[in-house]
């Protein structure tokens, strides 16, 4: 009778497996039929340089906050990690189901080789060494994102942008601070000039050994050139050559100095009156990796209340159970 119940329950469990792994993989091929490649639909666009299979809780909850803030548009999840194929990945079933609930949501391979052919940045991805490179991952993903705007346009935000609201804007740059670009939340039509300036300054200018040499000082060197001017604050929230130049409190409402205020707690009419003209909150990744590892403490810290409002099936589904 003991062996009769083991072999049912063996049996359950390996029929709920087939079935989750069948409706992941219609899922996977529903969202490839009804949605085309970007450059037929251009849309929202994320990277992920590393070769991680699966995104961390905060690369999730910037795509499914986008997806929901965006639900007209496509959202497009470049990962190096991933082959293409969802069968290589049984083990991911439950992150990836998550991620494709999301209706709007595509998930690419991310084939740098291929991305990189006939822009400017071929010849320097065939050349460089990722071993002497000490903050490749980010380079990379720099260099993507310049070739992905350029070949197909949309809109790119990096994995640590919670998106708040609608992104309705079309070539723009946001201000990180004074006299300072960044280029984690950007926006430009398909083989505009200001990208293809960015790629050959990229490898004109090529510093993979410092940080933000390729992001950031980039973005504000080739806009300065752009606008002819070393002040970029008298264009901030206006317009130069065709290009918006947002504020600061649009992506970057916390500076980078401040990332501890995102695991402070704060009431919600501060939250309400201080990100009351922000689209997307930066979470400065690259500093506060670590900390968010603790944030599940139950006491609520503003990552968190950003979590539950904005990306409330990752939040429940994850984040809670992590």
């Amino acid at each position: 009778m003991k062996t009769l119940k083991k072999c049912y329950l063996v049996t359950t469990l390996l029929l709920f497996a087939y079935l989750l792994y069948r409706q992941l993989t219609f899922n996977i091929h529903q969202h490839y039929m009804d949605y085309p490649i970007p450059d037929i639909t251009p849309g929202l666009m994320f990277v992920d340089s590393t070769n991680k299979v699966v995104p961390s809780l905060l690369a999730l909850c910037s795509v499914e906050s986008a997806a929901h803030a965006n639900p007209e548009k496509p959202i497009y999840y470049f990962m190096t990690g991933f082959g293409g194929n969802l069968s290589d990945y049984p083990d991911q079933a439950v992150a990836f189901q998550t991620l494709l609930f999301m209706k709007n949501v595509i998930l690419l391979p991310l084939k740098p080789e291929a991305l990189f052919e006939n822009t400017p940045l071929n010849d320097w991805y065939q050349q460089v060494d990722p071993d002497l490179t000490t903050y490749w991952i980010h380079v990379l993903s720099d260099a993507c994102r310049l070739a992905l705007l350029w070949k197909y346009g949309g809109i790119y935000l990096d994995t640590d942008i919670i998106s708040l609201k609608p992104l309705t804007f079309s070539n723009f740059i946001c201000a990180q601070q004074n006299n300072l670009a960044n280029g984690a939340a950007l926006g430009f039509s398909r083989h505009h000039n200001f990208t293809q300036d960015c790629m050959i300054d990229f490898v004109n200018n090529y510093q993979g050994e410092t940080w933000g040499h390729q992001g950031p000082l980039l973005m504000s060197r080739v806009l300065r050139r752009w606008c002819k001017t070393d002040d970029l604050d008298q264009f901030v929230d206006a317009k130069c050559k065709g290009i918006s130049y947002l504020p600061s409190k649009f992506f970057y409402p916390i500076p980078y100095e401040e990332w501890g205020k995102y695991f402070e707690h704060w009431t919600l009419d501060n939250i309400t009156s201080a990100f009351s003209d922000t689209y997307g909150v930066h979470i400065w990744n690259f500093l506060s990796s670590e900390k968010q590892d603790y944030m599940n403490d139950g006491n609520g810290v503003l990552l968190e209340y950003f979590f539950q409002e904005y990306c409330p099936k990752i939040y429940k589904t994850l984040y809670l159970k992590q």
